[in-house]
């Protein structure tokens, strides 16, 4: 008569070690059925799946329970204290960031716009509370897209990517060849020529649909411009930006409304 046990890993090979493990026989001696394959899935964050096996074990009569699993860490010498959680952790790196997550976040964005475009490369400047990956070469245009929609895709991507290997939430831009200084001035200069509009007819003007770093750019430009007042209109990542004008001069009221 014969049991069979389930275990689950990254992939068939792992879910075939672990089981190993666990039941204390070889590899090649398992007797196992593969239930599921698993799938990485895309850039290793949407529709990741797990392999799965069956194990079929011969019953034993003189064993009860599978075998302790074998110990795969290397003997500690007789001088030599075992690691323990109380150990001194490692210097930190420069800026509070793991140099581990700094090339696993190079490699994953060089990854992307290797899909994308040829030639380009990546560089990264790395602050305490934000990683700036500036991209060069290649088809700037492409990745850059209409409105700078594909770079902000890019960027999203790489953030999800970055913070499932980070404990501590990391804020992260991508920009392409200064992409991003030239769209701020150009919003900054937008929303000058809004807020004169606004003034000079005394009705509130509206800015398009922005996403949350456009909506914020502009806020902060604003915020000290006499006359002017600004706020988020809607529901959702891509909101409506409105410039009011002040019905009186000398009001208490805050010059802006930062609601990103």
């Amino acid at each position: 008569m014969s049991k069979f046990y389930e275990f689950q890993g990254k992939n068939v090979d792992q879910a075939i070690e672990k089981a190993s493990d666990e039941l204390g026989i070889p590899p090649e001696k398992l007797k196992h059925e593969v239930l599921a394959y698993g799938s990485s899935g895309i850039f290793g964050l949407v529709g990741v799946k797990k392999a799965k096996i069956k194990v079929f074990v011969e019953e034993d009569k003189n064993r009860t329970t599978p075998a302790k699993p074998v110990n795969r860490e290397r003997p500690v010498k007789r001088d030599e204290k075992p690691a323990t959680a109380e150990a001194a952790p490692a210097d930190p790196k420069p800026q509070g960031h793991d140099e581990a997550l700094l090339t696993a976040g190079i490699h994953s964005l060089q990854t992307i716009i290797d899909g994308i475009t040829v030639g380009a490369t990546v560089n990264l400047t790395h602050q305490r509370e934000k990683l700036l990956f500036s991209i060069s070469g290649g088809e700037s245009g492409v990745l850059i897209g209409k409105r700078g929609q594909t770079l902000e895709a890019i960027q999203y991507l790489l953030e999800k990517m970055v913070n499932k290997k980070s404990t501590n939430r990391v804020r992260v831009l991508v920009d392409v060849e200064g992409y991003l200084d030239k769209r701020k001035s150009n919003l900054q200069l937008m929303a000058s020529r809004m807020a004169e509009k606004a003034k000079r007819t005394k009705k509130p003007v509206t800015i398009g649909q922005m996403n949350a770093h456009d909506r914020r750019i502009v806020h902060i430009h604003l915020k000290d411009e006499s006359g002017v007042r600004t706020q988020s209109i809607g529901d959702g990542y891509y909101r409506k930006l409105m410039i009011f004008p002040k019905k009186q001069a000398g009001s208490s009221r805050k010059d802006s409304e930062v609601k990103v």
